[in-house]
């Protein structure tokens, strides 16, 4: 089936992972990239839909999930489907962010609540009617940037050359980092787009090397993170390349292999957990669900996995008190679910702990990133 067929489609591939019975009191919509450009975010995001709780307190949950081959305009006729067809009570998903914020306004004014997991902030910056219903289970690239920018300072770093994907992911990224470097006396030299589908870069990164900055950041989510920074290496950039949490992936060091060595990025402790002290309280809810999937799947997952995880974590605690409120598969219901999410407090996760607020809908702070180098091949915490 070609990708533009796939918004006429109805028959998506379905993951049936909790019981089919229509006795299932609690429907819960997952959207994922597991095909096409984005599926290196999308696979371990399926792939953990098997390991969300089916019982919550005295309710069973169904999980209805579809794959939107990562065209943004899949991810909104998925989105209806789940709505009108399966009525759900919240959404996880969709992938990719460009994905996400096309599917904002339908969900808001269906009072669906959104667990999204994405990276941009903008599905939940600045805050409105309509993103009052998305609650974000990734950092926010201002934390992630202000960790790149006070590393670049203390390194030395006087230049920046920038470039990200053409969509949402990359635009916020450049204006969150770029704000932060002019404050902290760093000057972004150059400024550069690709779009996640590119097999090549070469004229962004001649544009990047006329600069001669002393470092590239580099803004983009998963397998697209690589191909910017192969580039550079190949045409023989010699200055220290950051990355986004976005690149938080094993598949990131597969593919560039030892043209990426020395990356720094910040991230989840999730890829550097043996080194994680054993004080930090997300270290053993990230190791049992990289147990589990492991188990499952017999490989290690990525982080965006864990960001689908999270969604079930905060769904786990908010469904029972909705459920005080209305019964599940009503619109007071799902009114209440998003008031309770909007209510959490200190839940630890396997990334870092949420403290939700009507003006934060991510709700991590600076537990919820470790500064992340890449040596010999692998990640370890950067000195």
């Amino acid at each position: 089936m070609m990708l533009k067929k796939l918004p006429a489609a109805v028959a998506f591939a379905t993951l049936a992972v909790a019981s089919q019975s229509a006795l299932a009191q609690v429907k819960i919509g997952v959207v994922s990239s597991a095909t096409g450009p984005t599926a290196l975010v999308g696979i371990p995001q399926k792939n953990t839909v098997p390991l969300l709780p089916t019982k919550i307190g005295d309710l069973t949950v169904e999980y209805i999930a579809l794959d939107d081959a990562s065209d943004p305009t899949a991810s909104v006729t998925a989105v209806k489907k789940l709505i009108s067809e399966q009525n759900v009570d919240a959404i996880i998903g969709p992938s990719g962010s460009p994905n996400a914020m096309g599917v904002i306004q339908f969900v808001a004014e269906a009072g669906v609540p959104l667990l999204a997991p994405v990276g941009t902030a903008a599905v939940v910056t600045p805050m409105d009617d309509k993103k009052k219903w998305v609650f974000k289970t990734t950092q926010n690239d201002d934390i992630i940037a202000s960790a790149l920018v006070e590393h670049m300072v203390k390194s030395g770093v006087k230049t920046v050359g920038f470039i990200g994907t053409g969509d949402p992911y990359g635009e916020n990224w450049h204006k969150v980092f770029s704000a932060l470097a002019e404050k902290n006396g760093l000057k972004v030299t150059a400024n550069e787009r690709f779009q996640r589908s590119d097999t090549s870069v070469t004229g962004q990164s001649l544009k990047l090397l006329s600069a001669r900055p002393d470092a590239v950041l580099v803004a983009a989510p998963g397998g697209p993170s690589v191909l910017p920074q192969t580039t550079l290496h190949d045409q023989g950039y010699k200055g220290r390349v950051y990355q986004t949490h976005g690149a938080a992936l094993p598949d990131f060091l597969k593919l560039g292999g030892k043209k990426i060595e020395g990356t720094v990025l910040a991230a989840s402790l999730m890829l550097v957990l043996p080194e994680i002290a054993d004080s930090n309280p997300s270290k053993k809810v990230a190791s049992d669900y990289i147990g589990a999937y492991e188990k499952l799947h017999g490989s290690k997952p990525a982080t965006f996995g864990a960001n689908v995880y999270d969604a079930g974590l905060l769904l786990q605690q908010a469904i029972p008190l909705a459920a005080k409120t209305a019964k599940p598969g009503t619109k007071e219901f799902r009114a209440a679910l998003r008031d309770s999410l909007e209510q959490t407090r200190e839940l630890v996760g396997t990334q870092g702990v949420y403290n939700m607020s009507s003006g934060d809908h991510s709700g991590f702070d600076e537990r919820g990133r470790v500064m992340i180098a890449v040596k010999d091949g692998g990640w370890t915490l950067a000195k």
